[in-house]
């Protein structure tokens, strides 16, 4: 085999190969031999075919076994006598012309992980900012836990319906005059003012009274999941049923025993502890933060351009979800086109960050052990389906970036739990909103991934609520349902998730496309109250 170095640019290496027509011969003969005591045909005895007639019959196969064969050796061997770390997987190419009897000629590129310095860890200052879970809080989960088990009693026949009364409803819509699949149904609960139907459904039934028939004039949103309902003016005649006023839960030693507790203490104990978790989170994500940063500007060295590629493209993937949720969905990609270049040197600051972080982790000997690679398998079958689980599991097992994939959140953790031992830190108190407002308006940050939802999908029939709408199964119509945004994104974002999925909490194997995040759900691509992308510029 001849090698020839065709290029050497900056992390760019390009290589022609030359594997000579003798070698490939010589491994298909080997296979020959290997295969022909096996062949079987009719006229001759097991392993006694010639072997021109077993060439002559499988031939091709092996020849083209051959050369892959030799192929992949051959760049495996041109990567390690050239000592080349590659950041993603080289580019093959075999040349046009090659046949059975000539040499085969394969030009390989790659681009090679960079030489990182040094890192720079011993001066590391981070302050550590605390909350304390007060009292005042523990009052305000349980207080809030109790609103939530809120239940309805009937309210009396002549009871006008009020905004956070439950009616109870039958219901036939349609579009055009005509009914539509899946827009009838019985007995559907409606909370007043959740917000939960397409917008004008629930407004409608304020006055409604028990055993009272309305005509409710709505129009499907123009995203609706429904192609030919989407911006559809439609009417539904509906009969409410009953009307039910809410009955707030109390908080006592009833309501903990409820919930399967022994007493309120011990119910204030659990949360308590929530509180406390919820807030050591966020102590943790300031400091990363400023951990993240202070790497950032004490290390600067060239990074894969293919993985800044591979990083950005996930990070615009992400923006243009976003932008659909945005009311002028046009403006938002406007927006994000002209602050492209600055999502780039996100996408750079992030992938520098991953192979820094891998590198400490390395040099320093910090490691996934094959029980805790285990444990994150299992973890991860979870999600799946009984059935489908060994397949998952043998798929991890046999994919080595699915398996770096699964591996990398719980290394950076390691490996920034490292950093901070080593780092000088001092102590200060802080409430609460001080807290989230150092994490929120700090400047120059690049967040990490946000998490996945898993929401259930309870019907497929109309008008469950848009939060039981979510999982994947097939879309039904699903009548007024409004396909709103997750329960926990109700709240209208600060910044729009691309950008927190673009910083510098960035996963720290080898490539970008590692700290992917999790992919959306359908119930996260519907609309939801988004700040505009300009909101979040501070964040890059």
């Amino acid at each position: 085999m001849q090698t020839v170095e065709t290029l050497n640019e900056g992390l760019k290496r390009a290589f022609r190969i030359t594997i000579p027509a003798q070698d490939i011969d010589a491994r298909v003969d080997k296979e020959l031999k290997t295969v022909a005591p096996r062949i079987q045909m009719p006229g001759f005895r097991p392993g006694k075919v010639p072997a021109n007639l077993v060439r002559k019959m499988h031939g091709p196969a092996l020849q083209q076994e051959a050369l892959n064969s030799a192929i992949q050796e051959g760049v495996q061997k041109v990567m390690a006598d050239n000592r080349i770390r590659p950041a993603m997987q080289p580019s093959v190419a075999l040349e046009d012309g090659h046949g059975p009897g000539q040499d085969a000629v394969v030009n390989v590129e790659v681009e090679t992980l960079p030489e990182i310095p040094t890192p720079q860890i011993d001066a590391l200052k981070l302050e550590r900012l605390t909350v304390e879970a007060s009292e005042d809080m523990v009052d305000e989960r349980v207080q809030q836990l109790a609103a939530g088990q809120k239940s309805f009693d009937p309210a009396p026949a002549d009871y006008a319906a009020q905004s956070g009364d439950l009616v109870i409803v039958d219901y036939e819509g349609k579009v055009g005059g005509e009914p539509f699949e899946g827009g009838n149904g019985e007995g559907m609960s409606v909370e007043l003012g959740s917000g939960r139907l397409i917008p004008g459904f629930e407004d409608q039934l304020v006055g409604a009274k028990a055993n009272e028939q309305r005509t409710l004039n709505v129009t499907f949103p123009e995203d609706y999941n429904v192609d030919y309902l989407k911006g559809q003016p439609a009417t539904f005649d509906v009969t409410v049923n009953e009307v039910q006023k809410p009955k707030e839960a109390q908080a006592n030693d009833d309501f903990a025993k409820s919930l399967g507790l022994e007493s309120l203490e011990q119910l204030r104990g659990l949360l308590k502890g929530q509180v406390e978790q919820e807030l050591n989170g966020l102590t943790r994500t300031h400091m990363k933060r400023k951990l993240l940063d202070q790497l950032a500007s004490a290390h600067d060295f060239p990074v894969p351009p293919s993985m800044v590629e591979a990083e950005f493209q996930q990070i615009w993937q992400q923006l243009e979800h976003e932008a659909t949720h945005e009311a002028d969905p046009e403006a938002a990609r406007a927006e994000m086109e002209g602050e492209r270049d600055e999502y780039r040197a996100i996408a750079e600051r992030r992938v520098r960050l991953g192979l820094l972080l891998s590198e400490i982790g390395q040099s320093n000997g910090i490691d996934i052990s094959s029980q805790e690679m285990n444990g994150l398998i299992a973890q991860a079958a979870q999600q799946y389906r009984p059935a489908d689980r060994d397949k998952f599991i043998e798929y991890i097992r046999n994919e080595p970036m699915a398996a770096a994939q699964l591996r990398a959140p719980l290394f950076e953790d390691k490996v920034v739990d490292f950093l901070f031992a080593r780092a000088e830190i001092s102590d200060r108190t802080v409430t609460r909103p001080e807290l989230e407002s150092e994490i929120e308006g700090e400047e120059g940050h690049v967040h990490g991934p946000g998490c996945g939802h898993d929401h259930s999908h309870d019907h497929d029939h109309a008008p469950a609520p848009a939060s039981k709408a979510k999982k994947g199964k097939k879309a039904a119509v699903d009548g007024p349902t409004a396909e709103a945004a997750p329960e926990t994104e109700a709240k209208p974002a600060k910044k729009p998730r691309a950008k927190k999925a673009a910083a510098g909490e960035a996963a720290a194997d080898l490539t970008a496309a590692e700290a992917a995040p999790a992919e959306a759900s359908a119930a996260e691509a519907a609309p939801a109250k988004k700040a505009p992308a300009k909101r979040a510029k501070k964040d890059a």
